[in-house]
């Protein structure tokens, strides 16, 4: 599923909920994944700048990501986080984890991430981590696949984040009770209930 495009689908779901008009009022906090130098060969020999990737988020529910190409690196920085912000989406936390499971794509890359019980922490490495922890999960568990850097892992977690949805989503889309919904969700409250990947608004495991 390479042929993704997570920016344009990004751009959809800013769209449909507005989430625009509602930056200016998130209290905004930035994690820096990484600062590479790249060196361009010209005529006149070598020059260089520095990449960056930045992830920024709310802690309540708001995350997003940014890259920024400049010859300093502060400049890079700068040009990250503004790019990261026209790039928050809205996710779904139900008492501080995701709402069901959910398979991440992007390149080589494959994430999969279920919901954990509270205390269990965000189990995530790389730079999955800090994702999860900017949006506002304190409780997820996470399992990476194939190719570990940090732009492919970034975008994975994001089309994931992109697939999940609330009970009332579901109940909606699905013409479903929402109370019917909500026990299908709440097997994640009683871990043995758990059988493999479980998706509430299918109803099936996978």
């Amino acid at each position: 599923m390479g042929g993704k495009d997570i920016d344009a689908m990004i751009d959809e779901r800013r769209k449909r909920y507005g989430v625009a008009d509602m930056i200016e009022e998130l209290q905004l906090e930035e994690r820096l994944l990484y600062a590479n130098r790249t060196a361009r060969v010209t005529k006149g020999g070598r020059r260089f700048s520095f990449s960056t990737l930045v992830i920024v988020g709310d802690k309540r529910g708001f995350v997003g990501f940014g890259h920024g190409k400049a010859k300093e690196v502060p400049l890079a920085i700068a040009k990250a986080i503004e790019q990261a912000k026209k790039k928050i989406i809205r996710v779904p936390i139900i008492e501080g984890t995701v709402p069901h499971d959910v398979v991440g794509h992007f390149g080589p890359t494959k994430i999969i991430v279920m919901p954990a019980r509270r205390g269990t922490g965000v189990v995530a490495g790389g730079a999955a981590k800090p994702i999860f922890e900017l949006a506002g999960y304190t409780d997820v568990l996470t399992k990476i696949i194939g190719s570990t850097t940090p732009d492919n892992v970034v975008r994975a977690v994001f089309d994931a984040l992109l697939q999940l949805k609330t009970p009332e989503q579901v109940a909606e889309e699905r013409g479903l009770p929402l109370e019917e919904v909500q026990k299908r969700f709440n097997v994640y409250t009683n871990p043995k209930l758990r059988v493999k990947l479980y998706y509430p608004w299918r109803g099936v495991h996978g």
